[in-house]
Protein backbone atom coordinates (compact mmCIF):
# COMPACT_ATOMS: atom_id res chain seq x y z
CA UNK A 1 0.00 0.00 0.00
CA UNK A 2 2.97 2.08 0.90
CA UNK A 3 4.49 1.81 -2.91
CA UNK A 4 1.20 2.54 -4.25
CA UNK A 5 0.51 5.77 -2.11
CA UNK A 6 3.84 7.08 -3.17
CA UNK A 7 3.21 6.07 -6.44
CA UNK A 8 0.14 8.00 -7.11
CA UNK A 9 1.34 11.46 -5.46
CA UNK A 10 4.59 11.01 -7.80
CA UNK A 11 1.72 10.72 -10.60
CA UNK A 12 -0.07 13.81 -8.98
CA UNK A 13 3.05 15.98 -8.22
CA UNK A 14 4.09 15.19 -12.17
CA UNK A 15 0.47 16.25 -13.54
CA UNK A 16 0.97 19.44 -11.53
CA UNK A 17 4.45 20.73 -12.83
CA UNK A 18 2.70 19.55 -16.27
CA UNK A 19 0.11 21.72 -15.94
CA UNK A 20 1.89 24.47 -14.83
CA UNK A 21 4.71 24.60 -17.22
CA UNK A 22 2.24 24.55 -19.99
CA UNK A 23 1.50 27.55 -22.45
CA UNK A 24 4.25 29.71 -24.16
CA UNK A 25 7.33 30.68 -22.22
CA UNK A 26 7.11 34.09 -20.03
CA UNK A 27 9.48 36.70 -21.48
CA UNK A 28 10.97 38.63 -19.32
CA UNK A 29 10.30 42.99 -19.96
CA UNK A 30 13.22 44.78 -21.91
CA UNK A 31 14.74 47.93 -20.21
CA UNK A 32 12.47 51.01 -19.53
CA UNK A 33 11.30 52.98 -22.47
CA UNK A 34 12.50 56.80 -21.80
CA UNK A 35 12.39 60.23 -23.20
CA UNK A 36 15.07 59.88 -26.18
CA UNK A 37 14.03 60.17 -29.56
CA UNK A 38 16.01 58.86 -32.73
CA UNK A 39 15.77 56.82 -35.89
CA UNK A 40 15.92 53.82 -34.48
CA UNK A 41 13.01 50.61 -34.72
CA UNK A 42 12.75 48.25 -31.58
CA UNK A 43 11.18 44.61 -31.79
CA UNK A 44 7.64 44.34 -30.32
CA UNK A 45 4.56 42.22 -30.23
CA UNK A 46 1.19 43.55 -31.13
CA UNK A 47 -2.20 42.31 -30.02
CA UNK A 48 -5.58 44.27 -29.93
CA UNK A 49 -8.65 44.66 -27.51
CA UNK A 50 -11.96 45.58 -27.49
CA UNK A 51 -14.37 46.50 -30.27
CA UNK A 52 -12.68 45.94 -33.55
CA UNK A 53 -13.03 49.30 -34.95
CA UNK A 54 -13.17 50.55 -31.28
CA UNK A 55 -10.31 52.63 -28.98
CA UNK A 56 -10.37 49.82 -25.96
CA UNK A 57 -11.99 50.04 -23.43
CA UNK A 58 -16.02 49.33 -23.26
CA UNK A 59 -16.10 52.68 -20.99
CA UNK A 60 -13.28 54.35 -23.24
CA UNK A 61 -10.87 54.41 -20.09
CA UNK A 62 -7.91 52.37 -18.95
CA UNK A 63 -5.32 52.04 -16.58
CA UNK A 64 -4.35 55.95 -16.87
CA UNK A 65 -7.26 57.00 -15.57
CA UNK A 66 -8.26 58.74 -18.68
CA UNK A 67 -12.15 59.14 -19.30
CA UNK A 68 -12.53 59.56 -22.84
CA UNK A 69 -9.95 58.09 -25.38
CA UNK A 70 -12.22 57.63 -28.05
CA UNK A 71 -12.30 61.35 -28.22
CA UNK A 72 -10.00 64.08 -29.40
CA UNK A 73 -7.10 64.41 -29.40
CA UNK A 74 -6.74 60.81 -28.75
CA UNK A 75 -9.16 59.49 -31.25
CA UNK A 76 -9.16 55.88 -30.18
CA UNK A 77 -5.59 55.53 -31.52
CA UNK A 78 -4.29 54.21 -27.95
CA UNK A 79 -2.59 50.92 -26.44
CA UNK A 80 -1.82 48.97 -23.11
CA UNK A 81 1.91 49.14 -22.56
CA UNK A 82 3.76 46.38 -20.91
CA UNK A 83 6.26 47.09 -17.79
CA UNK A 84 8.82 48.98 -19.15
CA UNK A 85 6.65 50.90 -21.27
CA UNK A 86 3.21 51.62 -19.10
CA UNK A 87 6.22 52.74 -16.16
CA UNK A 88 3.60 52.35 -13.10
CA UNK A 89 1.75 54.43 -14.99
CA UNK A 90 4.71 57.46 -15.62
CA UNK A 91 4.24 56.20 -19.03
CA UNK A 92 0.89 57.56 -19.31
CA UNK A 93 0.56 59.75 -22.57
CA UNK A 94 3.88 59.09 -24.17
CA UNK A 95 3.39 58.43 -27.97
CA UNK A 96 4.92 55.79 -30.47
CA UNK A 97 5.28 55.15 -33.58
CA UNK A 98 4.64 51.34 -34.45
CA UNK A 99 3.97 49.65 -38.34
CA UNK A 100 4.21 45.88 -39.36
CA UNK A 101 5.76 44.08 -42.29
CA UNK A 102 4.01 40.36 -41.93
CA UNK A 103 1.64 39.06 -42.50
CA UNK A 104 0.50 40.26 -45.95
CA UNK A 105 -2.26 42.94 -44.68
CA UNK A 106 0.63 45.10 -43.17
CA UNK A 107 1.03 48.19 -44.61
CA UNK A 108 4.81 48.79 -43.07
CA UNK A 109 3.51 52.26 -42.87
CA UNK A 110 3.39 53.76 -38.95
CA UNK A 111 0.66 54.40 -36.95
CA UNK A 112 0.83 56.82 -34.11
CA UNK A 113 -0.47 55.47 -31.33
CA UNK A 114 -0.76 57.17 -27.39
CA UNK A 115 -0.28 55.00 -24.12
CA UNK A 116 -3.36 54.98 -22.08
CA UNK A 117 -3.92 51.81 -20.76
CA UNK A 118 -1.64 48.94 -19.01
CA UNK A 119 -1.15 44.92 -19.83
CA UNK A 120 0.89 42.42 -18.33
CA UNK A 121 0.83 39.41 -20.44
CA UNK A 122 4.61 38.38 -20.69
CA UNK A 123 4.54 37.75 -24.50
CA UNK A 124 7.39 39.71 -25.38
CA UNK A 125 10.02 42.16 -23.83
CA UNK A 126 7.89 44.95 -25.43
CA UNK A 127 3.71 44.40 -26.12
CA UNK A 128 1.23 46.73 -27.24
CA UNK A 129 -2.09 45.94 -26.37
CA UNK A 130 -3.46 48.29 -28.99
CA UNK A 131 -7.26 49.30 -29.54
CA UNK A 132 -9.00 47.88 -32.90
CA UNK A 133 -8.69 50.91 -34.50
CA UNK A 134 -5.12 51.30 -33.68
CA UNK A 135 -4.64 48.02 -34.67
CA UNK A 136 -6.08 48.21 -37.79
CA UNK A 137 -4.16 51.01 -38.80
CA UNK A 138 -1.57 49.52 -39.62
CA UNK A 139 -2.96 47.53 -42.47
CA UNK A 140 -2.87 48.12 -46.22
CA UNK A 141 -6.15 50.18 -47.31
CA UNK A 142 -9.21 48.16 -46.49
CA UNK A 143 -7.42 45.13 -45.08
CA UNK A 144 -7.91 46.54 -41.60
CA UNK A 145 -9.87 43.97 -40.99
CA UNK A 146 -7.98 40.82 -42.07
CA UNK A 147 -4.81 41.89 -40.07
CA UNK A 148 -7.01 41.79 -37.28
CA UNK A 149 -7.66 38.37 -37.95
CA UNK A 150 -3.88 38.06 -37.30
CA UNK A 151 -4.02 37.93 -33.74
CA UNK A 152 -0.49 38.34 -32.04
CA UNK A 153 2.17 39.75 -34.85
CA UNK A 154 5.19 41.53 -34.71
CA UNK A 155 5.82 44.99 -35.32
CA UNK A 156 8.71 47.35 -34.54
CA UNK A 157 8.32 50.49 -32.79
CA UNK A 158 9.53 54.20 -31.89
CA UNK A 159 8.87 56.51 -29.06
CA UNK A 160 8.02 60.09 -30.73
CA UNK A 161 7.33 63.26 -29.31
CA UNK A 162 3.47 63.89 -28.99
CA UNK A 163 1.61 66.68 -31.34
CA UNK A 164 -1.43 68.16 -30.59
CA UNK A 165 -3.70 70.50 -32.42
CA UNK A 166 -2.93 74.08 -31.28
CA UNK A 167 -5.95 74.88 -29.49
CA UNK A 168 -5.07 71.58 -27.20
CA UNK A 169 -3.57 72.52 -23.89
CA UNK A 170 -2.69 70.61 -20.97
CA UNK A 171 -6.06 69.81 -19.21
CA UNK A 172 -7.05 68.57 -15.66
CA UNK A 173 -9.68 66.80 -14.03
CA UNK A 174 -10.09 66.90 -10.55
CA UNK A 175 -11.32 63.29 -8.90
CA UNK A 176 -14.70 62.85 -7.62
CA UNK A 177 -13.61 62.26 -4.04
CA UNK A 178 -11.07 65.50 -4.41
CA UNK A 179 -12.28 68.29 -1.40
CA UNK A 180 -10.46 71.13 0.29
CA UNK A 181 -8.14 68.62 2.66
CA UNK A 182 -7.72 66.34 -0.62
CA UNK A 183 -6.74 66.71 -4.20
CA UNK A 184 -6.97 64.33 -6.71
CA UNK A 185 -5.62 65.34 -10.27
CA UNK A 186 -5.82 64.08 -13.47
CA UNK A 187 -2.94 65.56 -16.09
CA UNK A 188 -4.09 64.44 -19.39
CA UNK A 189 -2.98 66.13 -23.27
CA UNK A 190 0.84 67.03 -22.83
CA UNK A 191 2.62 67.20 -25.80
CA UNK A 192 6.12 66.81 -26.16
CA UNK A 193 6.97 63.74 -24.25
CA UNK A 194 3.28 63.20 -23.58
CA UNK A 195 4.10 61.59 -20.01
CA UNK A 196 4.45 63.46 -16.47
CA UNK A 197 6.66 62.87 -13.55
CA UNK A 198 6.03 65.71 -10.88
CA UNK A 199 3.06 67.56 -10.29
CA UNK A 200 3.05 70.66 -7.87
CA UNK A 201 0.30 73.07 -7.08
CA UNK A 202 0.83 76.37 -5.97
CA UNK A 203 -1.97 78.84 -4.03
CA UNK A 204 -1.94 82.12 -5.16
CA UNK A 205 -0.23 84.63 -3.00
CA UNK A 206 1.96 82.00 -2.26
CA UNK A 207 5.41 80.75 -2.84
CA UNK A 208 5.46 77.50 -2.16
CA UNK A 209 5.35 75.04 -4.35
CA UNK A 210 3.56 71.65 -3.06
CA UNK A 211 4.48 68.22 -4.39
CA UNK A 212 1.45 65.83 -5.14
CA UNK A 213 1.99 62.28 -4.94
CA UNK A 214 1.58 59.93 -7.79
CA UNK A 215 -1.95 57.92 -7.10
CA UNK A 216 -2.32 55.75 -9.82
CA UNK A 217 -2.18 56.12 -13.56
CA UNK A 218 -2.19 59.90 -14.52
CA UNK A 219 -3.75 61.05 -11.30
CA UNK A 220 -1.66 62.70 -8.81
CA UNK A 221 -2.76 63.45 -5.17
CA UNK A 222 -2.31 65.99 -2.17
CA UNK A 223 -3.51 65.23 1.77
CA UNK A 224 -3.57 68.56 3.50
CA UNK A 225 -4.60 69.63 6.87
CA UNK A 226 -5.03 73.33 5.92
CA UNK A 227 -8.08 73.50 3.32
CA UNK A 228 -7.15 73.86 -0.49
CA UNK A 229 -8.67 77.40 -1.24
CA UNK A 230 -8.09 78.55 -5.57
CA UNK A 231 -7.61 79.96 -7.42
CA UNK A 232 -3.77 77.72 -7.70
CA UNK A 233 -1.40 77.09 -10.10
CA UNK A 234 0.11 73.77 -11.48
CA UNK A 235 3.60 72.86 -12.63
CA UNK A 236 4.06 69.67 -14.18
CA UNK A 237 7.57 68.21 -14.76
CA UNK A 238 7.72 65.77 -18.37
CA UNK A 239 10.11 62.95 -18.17
CA UNK A 240 12.56 64.79 -20.08
CA UNK A 241 13.08 67.27 -17.99
CA UNK A 242 10.51 70.27 -19.31
CA UNK A 243 8.23 72.64 -16.86
CA UNK A 244 5.22 74.11 -17.55
CA UNK A 245 3.78 76.12 -15.32
CA UNK A 246 -0.21 76.40 -15.71
CA UNK A 247 -1.16 80.17 -13.92
CA UNK A 248 -4.45 79.62 -11.88
CA UNK A 249 -5.52 76.69 -13.63
CA UNK A 250 -7.60 75.65 -10.88
CA UNK A 251 -10.14 78.41 -10.00
CA UNK A 252 -11.28 79.78 -6.93
CA UNK A 253 -14.54 77.86 -6.29
CA UNK A 254 -13.41 75.13 -7.93
CA UNK A 255 -15.14 71.26 -7.92
CA UNK A 256 -14.45 67.74 -7.57
CA UNK A 257 -15.57 65.68 -11.05
CA UNK A 258 -14.53 69.08 -12.92
CA UNK A 259 -12.43 69.51 -15.86
CA UNK A 260 -10.41 72.85 -16.21
CA UNK A 261 -8.43 73.60 -19.32
CA UNK A 262 -4.99 75.74 -18.95
CA UNK A 263 -4.03 77.78 -21.09
CA UNK A 264 -0.20 76.33 -21.91
CA UNK A 265 1.00 73.81 -23.85
CA UNK A 266 4.53 71.58 -24.04
CA UNK A 267 6.96 72.20 -26.43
Amino acid sequence: MASSSLLLACVVVAAMVSAVSCGPPKVPPGPNITASYGDKWLEAKATWYGAPKGAGPKDNGGACGYKDVDKAPFLGMNSCGNDPIFKDGKGCGSCFEIKCSKPEACSDKPALIHVTDMNDEPIAAYHFDLSGLAFGAMAKDGKDEELRKAGIIDTQFRRVKCKYPADTKITFHIEKASNPNYLALLVKYVAGDGDVVEVEIKQKGSEEWKALKESWGAIWRIDTPKPLKGPFSVRVTTEGGEKIIAEDAIPDGWKADSVYKSNVQAK
